[in-house]
Protein backbone atom coordinates (compact mmCIF):
# COMPACT_ATOMS: atom_id res chain seq x y z
CA UNK A 1 0.00 0.00 0.00
CA UNK A 2 1.15 3.18 -0.65
CA UNK A 3 2.53 5.59 1.97
CA UNK A 4 0.85 8.99 2.44
CA UNK A 5 4.20 10.66 1.21
CA UNK A 6 3.84 8.35 -1.87
CA UNK A 7 0.43 9.64 -2.40
CA UNK A 8 1.44 13.52 -2.04
CA UNK A 9 4.89 13.41 -3.25
CA UNK A 10 5.46 16.42 -5.86
CA UNK A 11 7.85 16.55 -8.50
CA UNK A 12 8.98 18.58 -11.47
CA UNK A 13 8.91 17.47 -15.22
CA UNK A 14 12.72 17.54 -14.92
CA UNK A 15 13.03 15.80 -11.64
CA UNK A 16 10.46 13.34 -12.98
CA UNK A 17 13.22 12.67 -16.06
CA UNK A 18 16.25 12.48 -14.23
CA UNK A 19 14.70 10.10 -11.88
CA UNK A 20 13.50 7.69 -14.30
CA UNK A 21 16.95 7.88 -16.02
CA UNK A 22 18.89 7.14 -12.49
CA UNK A 23 16.51 4.65 -11.19
CA UNK A 24 16.96 2.88 -14.62
CA UNK A 25 20.64 3.32 -15.13
CA UNK A 26 20.52 1.35 -11.38
CA UNK A 27 18.36 -0.85 -12.43
CA UNK A 28 20.13 -2.78 -15.91
CA UNK A 29 23.73 -2.13 -16.18
CA UNK A 30 23.23 -1.52 -19.90
CA UNK A 31 21.78 1.54 -19.72
CA UNK A 32 23.57 4.76 -20.13
CA UNK A 33 23.39 8.50 -20.97
CA UNK A 34 25.33 10.10 -23.83
CA UNK A 35 24.85 13.12 -25.93
CA UNK A 36 24.50 17.06 -25.14
CA UNK A 37 24.83 18.54 -21.91
CA UNK A 38 26.10 15.52 -20.57
CA UNK A 39 28.67 15.18 -17.60
CA UNK A 40 31.98 17.83 -17.65
CA UNK A 41 32.86 18.17 -21.25
CA UNK A 42 29.32 17.69 -22.70
CA UNK A 43 28.21 21.10 -23.60
CA UNK A 44 27.10 21.78 -27.28
CA UNK A 45 30.28 24.25 -27.67
CA UNK A 46 33.29 21.91 -27.53
CA UNK A 47 33.47 19.32 -30.13
CA UNK A 48 30.19 17.68 -30.35
CA UNK A 49 28.88 15.89 -33.15
CA UNK A 50 25.18 14.83 -33.10
CA UNK A 51 25.40 12.31 -36.25
CA UNK A 52 28.51 11.18 -34.19
CA UNK A 53 27.07 10.02 -30.98
CA UNK A 54 23.46 9.26 -32.26
CA UNK A 55 25.48 6.68 -34.76
CA UNK A 56 27.72 5.46 -31.32
CA UNK A 57 24.56 5.24 -29.73
CA UNK A 58 22.77 2.61 -32.38
CA UNK A 59 25.41 0.81 -32.61
CA UNK A 60 25.79 -0.18 -28.63
CA UNK A 61 22.37 -0.54 -28.87
CA UNK A 62 22.41 -3.48 -32.12
CA UNK A 63 25.23 -4.73 -29.46
CA UNK A 64 23.61 -5.65 -26.09
CA UNK A 65 23.33 -1.99 -24.45
CA UNK A 66 20.54 -0.06 -23.89
CA UNK A 67 21.66 3.34 -24.68
CA UNK A 68 19.72 6.89 -24.25
CA UNK A 69 20.86 9.53 -26.92
CA UNK A 70 20.51 12.96 -25.87
CA UNK A 71 19.40 15.74 -28.04
CA UNK A 72 19.31 18.73 -26.88
CA UNK A 73 16.80 20.68 -28.84
CA UNK A 74 14.01 18.91 -31.22
CA UNK A 75 15.66 21.13 -33.89
CA UNK A 76 18.56 19.08 -33.80
CA UNK A 77 16.95 15.43 -34.29
CA UNK A 78 17.80 16.95 -38.36
CA UNK A 79 21.64 15.79 -37.77
CA UNK A 80 20.46 12.45 -36.58
CA UNK A 81 17.68 11.73 -38.89
CA UNK A 82 20.08 8.98 -40.81
CA UNK A 83 21.19 7.10 -37.54
CA UNK A 84 17.14 7.46 -36.47
CA UNK A 85 15.15 7.05 -39.48
CA UNK A 86 17.58 4.46 -42.13
CA UNK A 87 19.35 2.50 -39.31
CA UNK A 88 17.61 2.41 -36.09
CA UNK A 89 14.39 1.82 -37.32
CA UNK A 90 15.15 -0.46 -39.89
CA UNK A 91 17.38 -2.63 -38.42
CA UNK A 92 15.22 -5.20 -37.10
CA UNK A 93 13.57 -5.89 -40.25
CA UNK A 94 16.32 -6.03 -42.45
CA UNK A 95 18.10 -8.53 -39.88
CA UNK A 96 14.70 -10.54 -40.24
CA UNK A 97 13.96 -9.85 -36.52
CA UNK A 98 17.52 -11.08 -35.32
CA UNK A 99 18.63 -7.35 -34.82
CA UNK A 100 17.45 -5.20 -32.13
CA UNK A 101 18.02 -1.83 -31.55
CA UNK A 102 16.83 -0.44 -28.17
CA UNK A 103 17.95 2.91 -28.33
CA UNK A 104 16.05 5.89 -26.74
CA UNK A 105 16.57 9.62 -28.39
CA UNK A 106 15.44 11.97 -25.90
CA UNK A 107 14.57 15.19 -27.31
CA UNK A 108 12.14 19.01 -26.79
CA UNK A 109 9.95 20.12 -28.59
CA UNK A 110 7.89 23.46 -27.92
CA UNK A 111 8.17 27.13 -28.51
CA UNK A 112 7.46 30.58 -26.45
CA UNK A 113 10.64 30.07 -25.24
CA UNK A 114 12.48 32.87 -27.04
CA UNK A 115 15.23 30.75 -28.42
CA UNK A 116 14.05 31.83 -32.32
CA UNK A 117 13.13 29.86 -35.12
CA UNK A 118 16.19 26.76 -34.95
CA UNK A 119 15.35 26.11 -31.57
CA UNK A 120 11.38 26.24 -31.11
CA UNK A 121 9.95 23.92 -33.87
CA UNK A 122 7.89 20.91 -32.77
CA UNK A 123 8.48 18.21 -35.34
CA UNK A 124 7.60 14.67 -33.44
CA UNK A 125 5.26 14.46 -36.50
CA UNK A 126 8.16 13.77 -38.70
CA UNK A 127 9.42 10.74 -37.24
CA UNK A 128 5.67 9.42 -36.19
CA UNK A 129 5.68 9.07 -39.68
CA UNK A 130 8.50 6.35 -39.79
CA UNK A 131 7.67 2.80 -39.75
CA UNK A 132 9.94 0.72 -36.62
CA UNK A 133 9.98 4.06 -34.75
CA UNK A 134 7.92 4.47 -31.53
CA UNK A 135 7.15 8.05 -30.60
CA UNK A 136 6.15 9.63 -26.83
CA UNK A 137 4.81 13.03 -25.93
CA UNK A 138 4.97 13.22 -21.95
CA UNK A 139 2.56 15.97 -21.00
CA UNK A 140 3.40 16.41 -16.99
CA UNK A 141 5.49 15.01 -14.30
CA UNK A 142 3.92 11.54 -13.95
CA UNK A 143 3.85 10.99 -17.66
CA UNK A 144 7.87 11.94 -17.93
CA UNK A 145 8.97 9.14 -15.55
CA UNK A 146 6.39 6.66 -16.55
CA UNK A 147 6.76 7.04 -20.34
CA UNK A 148 11.03 7.41 -19.84
CA UNK A 149 10.95 3.79 -18.08
CA UNK A 150 9.02 2.22 -20.90
CA UNK A 151 10.76 3.33 -23.73
CA UNK A 152 14.16 2.75 -21.95
CA UNK A 153 12.41 -1.00 -21.33
CA UNK A 154 11.13 -1.21 -24.77
CA UNK A 155 13.09 -3.35 -27.40
CA UNK A 156 12.42 -0.72 -30.06
CA UNK A 157 13.86 2.36 -30.85
CA UNK A 158 12.04 5.40 -29.03
CA UNK A 159 12.00 8.97 -29.74
CA UNK A 160 10.62 10.74 -26.86
CA UNK A 161 9.79 14.22 -26.94
CA UNK A 162 9.73 16.93 -23.96
CA UNK A 163 8.21 20.05 -23.69
CA UNK A 164 11.00 22.27 -22.71
CA UNK A 165 8.53 24.74 -21.23
CA UNK A 166 7.44 22.16 -18.85
CA UNK A 167 10.68 21.27 -16.54
CA UNK A 168 9.70 23.64 -13.60
CA UNK A 169 5.89 22.32 -13.50
CA UNK A 170 4.99 19.97 -10.71
CA UNK A 171 2.85 17.07 -10.71
CA UNK A 172 2.34 14.18 -8.44
CA UNK A 173 5.12 11.36 -9.24
CA UNK A 174 4.49 8.20 -6.86
CA UNK A 175 7.70 6.85 -4.99
CA UNK A 176 7.61 3.49 -6.06
CA UNK A 177 8.29 2.10 -9.11
CA UNK A 178 6.07 2.07 -12.45
CA UNK A 179 5.60 2.31 -16.27
CA UNK A 180 3.03 3.89 -18.90
CA UNK A 181 2.27 1.29 -21.23
CA UNK A 182 2.71 2.99 -24.59
CA UNK A 183 -0.39 2.72 -26.80
CA UNK A 184 -2.90 3.67 -23.96
CA UNK A 185 -4.09 7.46 -23.89
CA UNK A 186 -5.52 8.91 -20.76
CA UNK A 187 -8.54 10.51 -20.23
CA UNK A 188 -7.76 13.71 -18.44
CA UNK A 189 -11.10 15.19 -18.06
CA UNK A 190 -14.61 13.30 -18.76
CA UNK A 191 -17.29 15.31 -20.47
CA UNK A 192 -20.49 15.20 -22.96
CA UNK A 193 -20.40 17.75 -25.38
CA UNK A 194 -17.12 17.95 -27.16
CA UNK A 195 -14.21 15.76 -27.22
CA UNK A 196 -10.43 17.99 -26.61
CA UNK A 197 -7.95 15.75 -28.04
CA UNK A 198 -4.16 17.32 -27.20
CA UNK A 199 -0.71 16.43 -27.13
CA UNK A 200 2.54 17.21 -24.45
CA UNK A 201 2.18 20.89 -23.47
CA UNK A 202 -1.55 21.49 -25.47
CA UNK A 203 -2.97 19.03 -22.79
CA UNK A 204 -2.60 21.96 -20.34
CA UNK A 205 -3.98 24.11 -22.57
CA UNK A 206 -7.20 21.86 -23.61
CA UNK A 207 -7.65 21.72 -19.49
CA UNK A 208 -7.36 25.34 -19.48
CA UNK A 209 -10.13 25.67 -22.00
CA UNK A 210 -12.11 23.08 -20.59
CA UNK A 211 -12.55 25.41 -17.36
CA UNK A 212 -13.24 28.17 -19.86
CA UNK A 213 -16.13 26.26 -21.98
CA UNK A 214 -17.85 25.34 -18.54
CA UNK A 215 -18.54 28.59 -17.90
CA UNK A 216 -20.04 28.88 -21.67
CA UNK A 217 -21.98 25.57 -20.69
CA UNK A 218 -20.10 23.27 -22.35
CA UNK A 219 -18.65 20.32 -21.35
CA UNK A 220 -15.63 19.30 -22.47
CA UNK A 221 -13.93 15.83 -22.72
CA UNK A 222 -9.89 16.23 -22.82
CA UNK A 223 -7.72 13.15 -24.06
CA UNK A 224 -4.22 12.99 -23.71
CA UNK A 225 -2.61 10.08 -26.92
CA UNK A 226 0.45 9.68 -24.78
CA UNK A 227 1.73 8.09 -27.40
CA UNK A 228 1.59 9.33 -31.12
CA UNK A 229 2.96 5.84 -32.08
CA UNK A 230 1.21 3.03 -31.10
CA UNK A 231 -1.78 5.28 -31.17
CA UNK A 232 -4.61 4.59 -29.29
CA UNK A 233 -7.13 5.13 -31.78
CA UNK A 234 -10.03 3.34 -30.04
CA UNK A 235 -9.98 5.75 -27.34
CA UNK A 236 -10.18 9.15 -29.44
CA UNK A 237 -12.88 7.15 -31.74
CA UNK A 238 -14.55 6.45 -28.69
CA UNK A 239 -14.49 9.75 -26.69
CA UNK A 240 -16.12 11.23 -30.37
CA UNK A 241 -18.48 9.07 -31.08
CA UNK A 242 -19.82 10.05 -27.24
CA UNK A 243 -19.28 13.97 -27.28
CA UNK A 244 -20.28 14.51 -31.36
CA UNK A 245 -18.18 16.79 -31.98
CA UNK A 246 -14.01 16.58 -31.82
CA UNK A 247 -11.16 19.09 -31.56
CA UNK A 248 -7.17 18.01 -31.93
CA UNK A 249 -4.86 20.39 -30.75
CA UNK A 250 -0.97 20.27 -31.27
CA UNK A 251 2.08 22.06 -31.22
CA UNK A 252 3.62 21.06 -33.98
CA UNK A 253 2.97 22.55 -37.57
CA UNK A 254 -0.43 22.72 -38.51
CA UNK A 255 0.18 21.50 -42.09
CA UNK A 256 0.67 17.77 -42.66
CA UNK A 257 1.25 17.14 -39.18
CA UNK A 258 -0.65 15.20 -36.47
CA UNK A 259 -3.14 16.67 -35.97
CA UNK A 260 -4.25 15.97 -39.10
CA UNK A 261 -3.50 12.17 -38.30
CA UNK A 262 -5.85 12.28 -35.62
CA UNK A 263 -8.23 14.21 -36.96
CA UNK A 264 -7.96 11.47 -39.98
CA UNK A 265 -8.64 8.70 -37.06
CA UNK A 266 -11.85 10.17 -35.79
CA UNK A 267 -13.32 11.60 -38.85
CA UNK A 268 -12.98 8.10 -39.95
CA UNK A 269 -13.93 5.81 -36.87
CA UNK A 270 -16.42 8.39 -35.68
CA UNK A 271 -18.30 9.77 -38.92
CA UNK A 272 -21.80 8.78 -38.68
CA UNK A 273 -21.84 9.90 -35.08
CA UNK A 274 -20.14 13.73 -35.98
CA UNK A 275 -22.68 16.40 -35.52
CA UNK A 276 -19.98 18.29 -37.04
CA UNK A 277 -16.54 18.30 -39.15
CA UNK A 278 -13.32 17.69 -36.88
CA UNK A 279 -11.25 20.59 -36.58
CA UNK A 280 -7.69 20.94 -35.23
CA UNK A 281 -5.36 23.67 -34.46
CA UNK A 282 -1.21 23.97 -34.82
CA UNK A 283 1.39 25.92 -34.93
CA UNK A 284 0.85 28.26 -38.16
CA UNK A 285 3.15 27.59 -40.90
CA UNK A 286 5.84 30.01 -40.61
CA UNK A 287 9.21 29.82 -38.83
CA UNK A 288 9.02 30.52 -35.41
CA UNK A 289 9.74 34.22 -34.86
CA UNK A 290 12.34 35.23 -32.12
CA UNK A 291 9.36 38.63 -31.31
CA UNK A 292 7.56 37.17 -28.03
CA UNK A 293 4.32 39.14 -29.34
CA UNK A 294 4.88 37.55 -32.73
CA UNK A 295 6.03 34.07 -31.42
CA UNK A 296 2.94 33.48 -28.73
CA UNK A 297 0.80 34.05 -31.72
CA UNK A 298 2.03 31.46 -33.64
CA UNK A 299 0.81 28.47 -31.12
CA UNK A 300 -2.84 27.65 -29.59
CA UNK A 301 -3.62 29.16 -26.89
CA UNK A 302 -6.38 28.42 -23.75
CA UNK A 303 -8.33 31.27 -25.77
CA UNK A 304 -7.63 29.68 -29.51
CA UNK A 305 -9.22 26.43 -28.17
CA UNK A 306 -11.99 27.98 -26.09
CA UNK A 307 -12.85 29.82 -29.30
CA UNK A 308 -12.53 27.15 -31.79
CA UNK A 309 -14.50 24.54 -29.95
CA UNK A 310 -17.64 27.41 -29.15
CA UNK A 311 -18.08 27.88 -32.45
CA UNK A 312 -17.67 24.27 -33.11
CA UNK A 313 -20.46 23.49 -30.56
CA UNK A 314 -22.51 26.18 -32.21
CA UNK A 315 -22.48 28.56 -29.29
CA UNK A 316 -20.42 31.70 -30.67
Amino acid sequence: MATTETAVRELTYGEAVREAIAEEMRRDPRVFLIGEDVAEAGHPFKTISEPGYAGIGVGAAMTGMRPIVDVMFGDFITLTMDQMVNQAAKAHYMSGGKIKVPIVFRTTLGATRRSAAQHSQSLHAWVSHIPGLKVALPSGPYEAKGLMKTAIRDDSPVVIFEDKMMYRVKGPVPAEDYTIPFGVADVKREGRDITLVATSSMVAVALGAAKLLDDAGISAEVIDPRTTWPLDKQTLIDSARKTSRALVVDEGYERYGVTAELASVIAAGAFYYLDAPVKRLGAMDVPVPFSPVLEDLTVPTEQSVFEAAKTLCRKA
